[in-house]
């Protein structure tokens, strides 16, 4: 229960920062409706294939579009999320500095790197269908490595964006300095020691329960919980979103000044980048 308490304390930080700034919400939301376009756009042809509306000898002809088309799905939904991602912390960072950001402040520092997240939103696409397609032809075991590798990837560019954003550096320095920062600061453990994706998952019961209800007891009656679930659960996974990217822009400052960043303590920081 301490690790779970601690990690309360550190999500109440990070929220402290989010109530002064409640518009940076906006952000999770307009890119909830981006990727939702795409994944509606997507979705018939990737369907086709994998449901086998094509036959053998189609599938084998179109095997390289196939991953085409798989790639380009991928690099707009990580340049969609990167981008207003690096708005949040921007405006985080501006924050934790003393300002006042607006959400024209977090467009325009996003835009100034909208080239620098072009080319990481192609890295992060290239990187995931290269494991997707590992991991469609392995074994097991193999398919158990694969998972572990993008593990290891999501820690070692856990710092990518505020270093792309803050910084302006190219995407290959940013995952340099990215996973030279996490080792200089303890940050090996960042993944195991903060929870939020535990926290934000026991928040999330209720809404799931509410939907569950909702099954059971069938339609017209059954509607309501599970609206009511659904609206929960997606507020929570904005508010969840927008949490993420303002720790991101914590641990960024705490890993590059050597000091918490305003509206964090010194001991919350030390718990989330515990030592090994």
């Amino acid at each position: 229960m301490g690790r779970i308490s601690r990690t309360f304390r550190l999500m109440g930080e990070s929220w402290a920062v989010l109530k002064q700034d409640r518009e940076l919400l906006l952000f999770p939301v307009l890119s909830s409706i981006c990727s939702l376009a795409v994944i509606a756009s997507f979705a018939a042809p990737l369907l086709l294939y994998h449901h086998g509306a094509w036959s053998d000898q189609e599938l084998q002809r179109t095997s390289a579009q196939h991953y085409g088309l798989m790639f380009a799905f991928y690099f707009i939904n990580f340049f969609i999320a990167t981008f207003f991602n690096a708005a949040i912390v921007a405006c985080a960072a501006r924050r934790m500095e003393g300002h006042n950001p607006t959400l024209a402040d977090g467009l325009s520092a996003a835009f100034t790197v909208l080239h620098l997240i072009f080319a990481w939103a192609v890295i992060s696409a290239t990187v995931g269908l290269v494991l997707r397609m590992i991991e469609e032809r392995a074994p097991l075991l193999m398919r158990l490595l694969v998972g572990a590798l993008g593990m290891l990837w999501s820690v070692a560019t856990f710092l990518v964006v505020p270093v792309l954003v803050i910084e302006g550096k190219g995407p290959f320095q940013a995952i340099g300095e990215s996973a030279s920062l996490l080792k200089r600061t303890w940050g090996e453990q960042i993944v195991g020691n903060f929870s939020f994706g535990v926290v934000f998952f026991l928040l999330g019961l209720p809404g799931i329960a509410a939907i569950a209800l909702g099954a059971m007891t069938g339609l017209p009656a059954g509607l309501v919980p599970i609206i009511a679930g659904v609206v929960y659960l997606v507020l929570l996974g904005l508010v969840n979103s927008a949490l993420h990217a303002i720790y991101q822009a914590a641990v960024y400052r705490y890993a590059v000044d050597g000091e918490p960043p305003a509206g964090f303590s010194g001991e919350s920081m030390q718990y989330a980048m515990r030592s090994r």
